[in-house]
């Protein structure tokens, strides 16, 4: 590094200190010590931003007294490698994860190092950088109290039976009580219900299924239950990701555009930071995950028929057609085989369904539009190579779930009306009664849009809201494989000054 560029880095280190003209030369040493320490200290304390400090080499104080330019060297590295991770993020890019965006050069990195290398208190520096992100305060608030209920003990609730309110049980209740107690305080300080699941334990399950997104009944059932059992690495790793992936994060467009936060189940429509529309999502399941796309919707198609994917067709419609094709046939399904280089129409009544299986399949299915069209009455359309689109459903129930991952894949919208609406607007010749219009004739259209808007399929598990920091579960395991990279040691070499 240019020495022209850290004097009082060099002289915080106790190396070539020039004596302040104030005070003696002994006091301006022993002053620049304990900045060095302090910086040290603070470095030391890289868990509290969600890094671990052992990937950065700080090197032990004693170190300074046997040989003070190695101890110069490694701790302008250390704190220098530091300070990028705080403000880039120390996970750069991951496999399939477009919706992980650095801006690198709106950091102001070049600027931040010599700021760091020429302070006179360079552990402010490091904090300061540790704050930038606006929401990395009550992340780091989170990840600090997570820590503390984990070492306080995590109790664990046995059984997988669902605990309802007024039931007594001698083991399960109390364990209910002391795994909330650990982060209500309002259970914490209240008198102790023993195994009664009484109605102060009942509030404090509701303000815990509150602040997890989940739905506030008061009933502890399988999801509950299984969010309450998770270990608490899993949510403190959860934190550290969330902290990671808002650092250098890429400015939010003025334009409008539309995202869904896949293990959040919601769709925003958004203009600048504001949310001008907003619906609840069914996702695709965890063994057919809904892919992170960055696209363009592009088209509206009215009355669309589904042509199945081989695999739903071998997986999911295959067995229904083997118990009954006259059911089949009557909710429009049909069936298509090539022969002679030509799609033929097959009868599904006659088909040997006994014979077929899932490596023996030899049809195309298609479902025709209507009512109980798997696709509902509406598609939106945005091109992209996984064939991934969002549409209307006839099982509106499944909305009414807090846990909403049940597609192959494709986005299901609880109000597609809303939704066509606010892209008809502005649409030439378009507005809502003639799309309803295009809707009642039961005819297969579409309409291109004039506008086409930005799409963007994320994946955040946890949201910084201003009733507090709430977390989703990580239904399709990459926040683990977030935090699997954010802890392997092999990093970026850091920008040289």
């Amino acid at each position: 590094m240019d020495t022209a560029r850290r004097p009082l880095l060099a002289a915080a280190l106790g190396l070539a200190a020039a004596p302040l003209a104030s005070r003696p030369a002994a006091a301006a040493l022993s002053a620049d010590r304990a900045a060095a320490l302090r910086l040290t200290e603070r470095l030391l304390a890289l868990e509290e931003d969600g890094l671990d400090p052992r990937h950065y080499g700080i090197p032990d104080p004693a170190m300074a007294a046997m040989n003070p330019a190695a101890w110069q060297a490694a701790l302008e590295r250390a704190a220098t490698l530091a300070l990028q991770d705080l403000l880039i993020g120390r996970v750069r890019e991951l496999p399939g994860r477009p919706d992980l965006r650095r801006d690198a050069a709106g950091v102001g990195l070049e600027t931040w190092q010599a700021e760091l290398l020429s302070a006179a208190e360079p552990a402010a520096v490091i904090s300061r950088a540790a704050l930038r992100p606006p929401e990395a305060a009550a992340l780091k608030a989170e990840l600090a109290r997570t820590r503390a209920m984990a070492r306080a003990g995590w109790a664990t609730i046995p059984g997988d039976s669902t605990i309802e309110p007024g039931s007594v049980d001698a083991v399960r209740i109390p364990a209910l009580r002391a795994r909330l107690a650990a982060e209500d305080a309002v259970l914490a300080a209240a008198p102790d219900g023993g195994a009664v699941y009484d109605r102060v334990l009942e509030d404090a399950v509701r303000r815990w299924q509150a602040a997890n997104g989940l739905e506030v009944d008061g009933r502890v059932g399988r999801i509950s239950l299984g969010q309450l059992n998770r270990p608490p690495e899993a949510r403190l790793d959860q934190l550290r990701v969330a902290l990671d992936m808002i650092r250098a994060a890429a400015p939010v467009p003025a334009d409008r555009r539309i995202e869904v936060n896949v293990p959040d189940y919601h769709l925003s429509v958004l203009e600048g930071g504001r949310e001008i529309l907003g619906m609840a999502v069914i996702v695709g399941s965890r063994s057919r995950p809904t892919p992170l796309l960055r696209v363009r919707m592009t088209a509206i198609q009215f009355n669309p028929p589904w042509g199945v994917p081989e695999r739903n067709a071998r997986e999911d419609l295959l067995p229904r057609f083997r118990r009954d094709p006259q059911a089949m046939m009557e909710r429009g399904f049909r069936l298509f085989q090539v022969i002679g280089g030509e799609r033929v129409e097959v009868d599904p009544r006659e088909v040997d369904w006994s014979s077929m299986n899932r490596n023996n399949f030899p049809y195309f299915v298609r479902q025709d539009a209507g009512d109980s069209n798997a696709l509902g009455r509406i598609k939106f359309i945005m091109p992209n190579s996984e064939d991934i689109f969002m549409h209307d459903t006839p099982d509106r129930h499944l909305f009414r779930r807090p846990d909403r991952a049940f597609s192959s894949g494709c986005i299901r919208l609880e109000r597609p009306m809303d939704f066509m609406a606010m892209l008809l607007q502005g649409q030439p010749g378009w507005d809502m009664a003639r799309a309803e219009r295009a809707l009642a004739s039961r005819a297969t259209s579409a309409v291109t849009l004039a506008r086409s808007l930005p799409v963007l399929l994320r994946y955040r598990t946890v949201m910084v809201e201003p009733a507090g920091v709430r977390i989703r579960p990580d239904i399709y395991g990459l926040d683990a494989a977030y935090a699997r990279a954010l802890n392997a040691a092999a990093r970026a070499q850091v920008a040289r000054l």
